[in-house]
């Protein structure tokens, strides 16, 4: 509500107000019985937002409250569609049975959503991760994450230039800045980049090193990472302030070196298209969607991060092969442990949860069934005989733990299908405590327990119309015919007078009746006192069960890696130290899986630093240039990954970097044309690239004047050739073919064509050599240009081919441009003179050879003088 309120308002209003206004900043979820309600400017806010008929209700003299709600049994539906839309969301809970209050039910905050603080598993995606991050900018940038389902957290340093990529890399769901950042070009870059995140800004003193003394890390003892801890300390407040009863379950954050794995900024991994595909965003038809067979949701998004973080170190590289290749060879071993895997539910999440103490009983359930299968994992690889393990694979199943122990306590006290709620009972077998035993017994057998009591007393008092009786006033009585009053015990005491009868009661029925009254009750209190200690119990084992998780989840991705591997008939590439990347039929690994094996044509490469450093490739769109650019690109991911790649043959060196440039849009939001946009991604590739980077440029120089574009073109090449950068670059620019004739270890590709009929077919084979020309008018013609555009166009081609002859023989050419000095049609050059004299008609096909021969030698000799 809008300002202070001074009009007569109601009691609940009055506590909804209260508690509202300790959490302005989020949207409050107001339990009322079955339903959490939204009111005033929240409900206004929100209605149209989920959906919700918007009504009101008055909250006092004068005044009504616009209002909406939700089922609360499906709060979490509509939480993180809140949560994913920036907003924070407030639980406000009933604390204490409406049953049992006097006067107003008390009401509390007991949870609050943010973007980066989403944690029910109902509302979090398996494949994803959901990140909160920090950052403190000085000297260099101190980044930390939080991925608090999956208990992961780490930090880093990086420089200032680039520290965006490993944010755009995790992509996290919320940021959090100092508030005096709040209109800085900082912020204003990240709302750019990442237009969906949420940023959070808190004060500056929150970014404290000194803010982990608290949780008594190792960590703070160190003298490095004094950026890297200032933005652990903002994470660590920033949970104290949203969700304080978890901020001291969190463990060490662990310091990480982005520098230890390939790099990959943001266009590499977008153009790639290595999570998600260009086209609608999703999953399907990106790397990730061709290697995923993993069964287990742990493993998925580990899946996800080796993509993102290919290794660099030849050794870690070389022991994912041997594991690879050890489940490609042992097929039962491999289909054994799939299948068992699938039976597994989200062990790090769960076990997660549970030291985080917010399982619930179903969950709990889903963690003892998995428990049931992990002793399997090592019966089926110990049951095969004189087989020699991988290194890796030892290592892995060793740290997978027995919790036999574990498994049959759960197995003892919980049910075999609990309910996800904690306080309604039906979660505790029997035999596990014995008050609850008997409470249990009585609640099931309350009426044969009154009437054993009826008959015990009947025999005892002598009076036979005595019978047990019960109403709402009195609760149980006895009642007694006044026949009988004579024979009515000193221990009866009299409760009530009718015309014909008295009402008794005895203190064991009072007794019998308390318990069969608030049986119910205790039944479900000692249940949840139960399964919180069984929790505890679980919360001890969370080192073990993140261990044992990890190793599942890598085994779980190498099995996938080996399917694929034999799904598609990849190879296992030869990693070296040498500069050397070769690779023999080559294939895209996407675009294969989605056209068939039989019908991708593939290319082979090579690249070495003494005779081919860069590779220029020509050719018509549509041919395949940019397919053969990527393809190399995700083989190199793939290969420093660990994985098999899709090649007959493949040797490749350990790369440092990746960097793409491949085809740029305005971004005029930013204020940058595509011109723009390319050359900044040019500037950053060659500010950044090493002699150990892999580059693949798709087109340079195409958003300005032919000549500056051009120019511009063959200098970015020339100076990754002099820096012995591997690139491949591909281009309509055929007068930077000219540069393989300057340089030894410049090679000229082209992706061949067949001319039939006035029409084209493209074989997608990449050869060596240049292209004669682009063909581009031919392809307009296959995109639906009407044809008598396409007629215009080639006599507009011809006019301008015919000019250019004409002014190439008249333009004096200076010493400075070094492109027209390669041009053979400088005035009264030699070779131009001799064709003139030529007599065509005469020669026989020999001496036009010889003639050739002669031209070749006299321009092969004047390149070398330039």
């Amino acid at each position: 509500m809008r300002g202070k309120v001074k009009t007569e308002i109601t009691p609940m209003f009055k506590q909804y107000f209260e508690i509202k206004n300790q959490y302005p900043d989020a949207i409050l979820f107001f339990r009322l019985g079955d339903f959490y309600e939204m009111f005033f400017e929240d409900a206004e806010t929100v209605a149209p937002l989920l959906g919700l008929v918007l009504t009101k209700r008055e909250a006092g003299k004068d005044l009504i409250a616009p209002m909406c709600g939700i089922p609360a049994d499906k709060s979490s539906f509509y939480v993180q569609k809140l949560v994913d839309m920036g907003f924070k969301v407030a639980i406000c809970e009933q604390v204490e049975d409406p049953a049992l209050a006097k006067g107003l039910v008390k009401r509390e905050v007991v949870k609050i959503y943010t973007p980066g603080l989403l944690i029910d598993l109902e509302a979090l995606s398996d494949k994803e991760k959901k990140y909160l991050a920090s950052i403190f900018i000085d000297k260099k940038v101190g980044i930390s994450f939080l991925e608090l389902s999956c208990g992961e957290f780490i930090f880093t340093e990086l420089k200032k230039d680039s520290f965006l990529s490993e944010l755009l890399k995790k992509e996290p769901k919320e940021i959090i800045l100092s508030k005096d950042l709040e209109n800085s070009e900082v912020a204003k870059i990240l709302k750019q980049n990442l237009p969906k995140v949420h940023l959070s800004f808190i004060e500056k003193k929150y970014f404290k090193k000194e803010l982990l003394q608290d949780f008594n890390f190792n960590i703070i003892q160190s003298e490095l990472y004094e950026e890297g801890l200032k933005a652990v300390g903002a994470i660590l407040a920033y949970l104290q302030i949203y969700q304080s009863q978890l901020a001291d379950k969190l463990e060490e954050p662990k310091f990480y070196f982005p520098e230890k794995f390939l790099f990959l900024d943001e266009s590499t991994k977008r153009n790639l298209e290595l999570i998600r595909n260009l086209w609608d965003g999703s999953e399907k038809y990106s790397l990730f969607w061709v290697l995923d067979k993993t069964s287990t949701p742990m493993g998925a998004r580990l899946l996800k991060d080796w993509i993102l973080y290919p290794l660099q170190d030849i050794k870690e590289i070389q022991k994912r092969q041997e594991v690879v290749k050890f489940f490609i060879e042992h097929k039962n071993i491999r289909e054994e442990l799939k299948n068992l895997f699938k039976k597994l539910s989200d062990l790090e999440r769960l076990s997660i949860r549970c030291s985080l103490k917010l399982a619930n009983p179903k969950e709990l359930s889903l963690l003892r069934d998995s428990l049931k299968y992990l002793p399997e994992i090592k019966v089926i690889l110990e049951k095969e005989k004189g087989i020699k393990f991988p290194i890796l694979l030892k290592e892995l199943v060793n740290e997978i733990e027995n919790f036999s122990e574990l498994y049959e306590k759960l197995k003892t006290c919980l049910v075999e299908n609990p309910p996800t709620t904690l306080k309604e009972g039906g979660i505790i077998k029997r035999g596990v405590n014995t008050e609850l035993d008997e409470l249990l017994d009585l609640k099931e057998n309350a009426m044969y327990y009154l009437s054993e009591l009826e008959r015990k007393e009947k025999q005892k008092t002598g009076i036979p119309t005595l019978k047990i009786g019960y109403n709402k006033v009195f609760g149980y009585y006895f009642e007694v015919s006044k026949s009988y009053l004579n024979q009515v015990p000193s221990y009866f005491q009299r409760k009530q007078t009718l015309t014909n009868v008295e009402r008794f009661i005895t203190p064991e029925l009072k007794e019998l009746e308390n318990k069969i009254l608030f049986a119910e009750e205790k039944i479900k209190n000692l249940e949840y006192e139960i399964f919180l200690e069984l929790r505890e119990e679980v919360s001890k084992y969370k080192e073990k069960l993140k261990k044992t998780s990890q190793a599942i989840a890598s085994l779980d991705v190498l099995i996938s890696l080996a399917q694929v591997a034999i799904e598609n008939d990849y190879i296992c590439p030869e990693i070296v130290e040498d500069p050397v990347f070769i690779i023999k039929d080559g294939r895209h690994p996407v675009i294969e899986k989605i056209q068939g094996k039989e019908n991708f044509v593939p290319n082979s490469v090579e690249l070495n630093k003494e005779d081919s450093i860069l590779l220029i490739i020509t050719g018509p769109n549509m041919g395949g240039k940019s397919t053969y650019l990527r393809q190399n690109a995700l083989i190199v991911i793939m290969a420093q990954m660990g994985s098999y790649i899709p090649a007959s043959y493949g040797k490749i060196r350990i790369f440092d970097k990746i960097f793409s440039r491949i085809g740029a849009g305005d971004e005029l939001i930013r204020g940058k044309s595509t011109f723009m946009v390319e050359m900044s991604e040019c500037a950053y590739i060659l500010k950044n690239a090493t002699c150990k980077s892999l580059i693949i440029l798709d087109e340079v120089g195409r958003g300005t004047s032919t000549y500056d574009g051009m120019s511009l073109a063959w200098a970015i090449a020339e100076n990754l050739y002099q820096r012995k950068i591997f690139t491949l670059l591909a281009t309509h620019y055929f007068e930077l073919t000219e540069l393989a004739k300057l340089y030894s270890g410049i090679k000229n590709y082209h992706v061949s064509v067949k001319e039939w009929e006035d029409e084209i077919i493209f074989l997608y084979k990449v050869i060596p050599g240049a292209a004669n020309q682009s063909y581009g008018i031919e392809v307009a013609k296959l995109a639906g240009i009407p044809q008598e555009v396409v007629d215009r166009a080639k006599e507009i081609l011809y006019k301008l081919e015919n000019k250019n002859l004409k002014e190439s023989t008249e333009v004096n050419i200076t010493p400075k441009r070094k492109i027209a000095q390669l041009s053979i049609f400088e005035t009264s050059h030699p070779v131009l003179e001799k064709i003139a004299k030529l007599n065509i008609e005469e020669m026989t096909p020999i001496s036009a050879l010889n003639f050739l021969w002669e031209i070749k030698q006299e321009l092969a000799s004047k390149n070398k003088k330039v």
